[in-house]
């Protein structure tokens, strides 16, 4: 909750009489300057010497101008406004983030490769998720969860950042089983909107759950699927060996992906399909994902008005009787 003062009027309209005040006091002031210019007084030394009560007799004057400039203030009521604003969440977004881990992942079309590319585009979307829960599911040509869906963020970067091809699972592109783990993440999510990002870089070849299968079962848990097909067009430098000391050999290969496939399943299940070519491509379309994927904040904004004229009311009043007081004991000789 915030807390707002502020000071306004409610009749603002009434400080223009300030403007005929100022002209008043300037006709008065200029009024008194000639008339003393043409009174005549004795040439008697003594007679011009001023009294004290002639010398305190203006003040009555600045008395009068003051009373009225404080009941100016109070004709357009002064208020100090404390506004409260209460920022009210609603639940998070579940997000579940498939990632193909195959060994063509290892392309060297985006830099350095695809998958440190996804991985750094990922990041920065995990951090800029504040209010939603993220997991994190592994495929090839298996999958398995990498991590739950939790809301510490720093778990879920930690995992990106252990992933890499080493091998432990069955090489090959199982999307109908990476996004069948998806689903089974969040399927008990009592989120208002469940959502998984796929991202591969091939076509289906691994796995004994179909795709299609896998996008119905989504679509019965009212779960989201954006689809990503990365890899620029034409050929790419990808591994397409092994090396006597094991590591990769690397050649040119076609890039193929089956576009038609992910964009049945983002539409399916109420997703989009994007297409990433390099690595501004690829943090252009998490960009969007994280713009179309918003956490619902309502802001409610409580204004209590508490009236402040009265003070200037009375000092007003006070100001006028003190003046009049003056004018008629003291001043009395000058009426």
């Amino acid at each position: 909750m915030k807390m707002i003062n502020d000071i306004t009027f409610l009749n603002p309209e009434f400080l223009w009489f300030f403007i005929m005040l100022l002209i008043v006091i300037g006709f008065d002031f200029s009024f008194k300057k000639l008339k003393n210019s043409n009174f005549k007084v004795s040439s008697l030394k003594f007679l011009n010497q001023p009294s004290f009560k002639s010398k305190v007799y203006p003040f009555l004057i600045i008395l009068r101008y003051l009373a009225i400039t404080f009941l100016i203030i109070a004709l357009a009521r002064p208020q100090i406004l404390d506004v409260s604003v209460q920022t009210k969440k609603s639940r998070g977004i579940d997000i579940v983030m498939a990632v193909d881990v195959s060994s063509s992942m290892l392309a060297q079309d985006l830099k350095p490769n695809r998958l440190e590319a996804l991985k750094s585009v990922a990041k920065e979307f995990i951090n800029e998720r504040v209010n939603d829960r993220i997991g994190l599911v592994v495929y090839a040509g298996e999958s398995y969860t990498k991590t739950p869906v939790t809301s510490d963020k720093s778990i879920i970067v930690n995992s990106l950042n252990e992933i890499v091809f080493d091998g432990i699972i069955e090489d090959g592109t199982a999307i109908g089983m990476g996004l069948a783990t998806s689903v089974n993440r969040l399927k008990e999510s009592k989120a208002k909107s469940k959502v998984i990002i796929l991202l591969t870089d091939g076509v289906n070849n691994s796995g004994f759950i179909d795709p299609n299968t896998s996008a119905n079962l989504a679509l019965s848990f009212g779960i989201k699927t954006y689809t990503i097909g990365l890899g620029s067009n034409g050929n790419a430098l990808a591994p397409i060996g092994l090396n006597s000391d094991g590591s990769f050999r690397y050649g040119l290969t076609k890039v193929e992906i089956d576009e038609k496939l992910l964009k049945n399943i983002a539409e399916t299940t109420g997703g989009l399909y994007f297409r990433a070519t390099d690595n501004k491509k690829l943090k252009d379309i998490y960009d969007e994902i994280n713009k179309l994927e918003k956490t619902e904040i309502q802001e409610f904004k409580y204004t209590n008005a508490e009236e402040v004229y009265r003070i200037f009311v009375l000092i007003s009043i006070s100001l006028i009787l003190l003046e009049w007081i003056l004018r008629t004991t003291i001043f009395k000789s000058f009426i």
